[in-house]
């Protein structure tokens, strides 16, 4: 038999390792952009007062339940058309429903806790703020997973804090209004670990019932959180007084249209970023956040060299506790050869 060279012409072509980098150099950037858009957008849709006070005027969780609702209708249609009534009913398994529906509940929590802060704080200060995660996420793998830090690490963790802290009282020394600026922190640190906690639950299920598609897991988590919200409006009482799309403009829908983007690319743009990107990403999203609102016209933050400067630290501790992670692996490796 004579080798012709035609024999591998029917294997499928490998893409190219280029078109892979720009690839994922271009999800990277949307994944920047989103979480720096989303906080700026929301803080625009506020209303100024006549006493100088930016308020909602529109009920802040109708946004939350618009989303809830048309990710919930949008993730059935996906699981009837990839795997039809079988993957559908995959949904309502008592279980994981259960399950997913719980998380869900802390998710639309957080939702809440989201939109409470943001009353009080700007979109810088609130992605500043967001960073606390990595000692949240900390503090829980250590106490649900046993996964502990190292001296070197528990440093870098309490710089990325005592850095936002520098943020914000230089924040609190302009505004004026320290006591708004604190309620507006407190809610975002509980923001975070109920979002760390569901998190961390919705990654030790999703692994569990690994059988079910995303959306499928996405439909069921939309009903714990349509619950949660449902109560919140509920109780508001305004909501159901004024009418649900009360004070809605196009500012309101690009939040719907940020929250609808937002919960969608960490379904799936995370299976092409690690997570190292990821934080890296949220991390570069502070400084986007930072110019958005010192370029744009609607807000009235001044450029200082001071408040770029304390935004360069917080995104630099940040990354240097997230490199650290590869270089410790590699240091316990290398001590564990050694005592071999």
């Amino acid at each position: 038999m004579v080798y012709t060279g035609n024999e591998f012409q029917d294997l499928p072509a490998k893409q190219p390792a280029a078109s892979l980098l720009l690839l994922k150099v271009g999800l990277f950037a949307f994944f920047v952009v989103i979480r720096a858009v989303h906080p700026t957008i929301i803080d625009a849709s506020k209303t100024l007062t006549d006493d100088g006070a930016r308020i909602y005027a529109y009920g802040a969780q109708t946004v939350n339940m618009a989303e809830v609702v048309f990710s919930w209708v949008f993730a059935q249609v996906i699981a009837l058309q990839v795997g039809g009534v079988a993957q559908w009913r995959l949904i309502w398994r008592p279980r994981p429903l259960l399950i997913f529906s719980g998380c869900g509940i802390l998710f639309g929590l957080g939702d809440y806790l989201e939109m409470q802060s943001m009353v009080s704080l700007g979109g810088s200060a609130y992605q500043i703020l967001l960073q606390s995660r990595l000692l949240i996420t900390a503090l829980l793998s250590w106490t649900i997973k046993g996964t502990r830090q190292t001296a070197l690490q528990w440093n870098l963790l309490a710089l990325v804090m005592l850095s936002m802290c520098v943020y914000m009282c230089m924040g609190s020394n302009s505004a004026g209004n320290s006591s708004q600026l604190l309620l507006g922190a407190f809610n975002t640190l509980l923001k975070v670990v109920v979002s760390c906690l569901a998190s961390v639950l919705t990654d030790k299920y999703t692994k569990e019932f690994s059988d079910e598609p995303v959306h499928v897991q996405a439909v069921q988590l939309r009903c714990g959180r349509f619950i949660s919200l449902l109560m919140l409006i509920l109780m508001d009482g305004q909501t159901l007084e004024k009418g649900f799309f009360h004070g809605w403009d196009a500012c309101v829908c690009g939040v719907l249209l940020s929250f609808m983007l937002k919960a969608w690319s960490t379904l799936y743009l995370l299976s092409y970023l690690d997570s190292i990107l990821k934080n890296i990403g949220e991390a570069l999203a502070v400084l986007v956040t930072y110019i958005m609102e010192v370029c744009l016209p609607y807000f009235a933050t001044n450029f200082e060299v001071s408040s770029l400067l304390a935004v360069m630290v917080v995104i630099l501790a940040v990354l240097a506790y997230v490199n650290s992670k590869s270089v410790i692996e590699k240091a316990n490796k290398y001590d564990e050869r050694c005592a071999c």
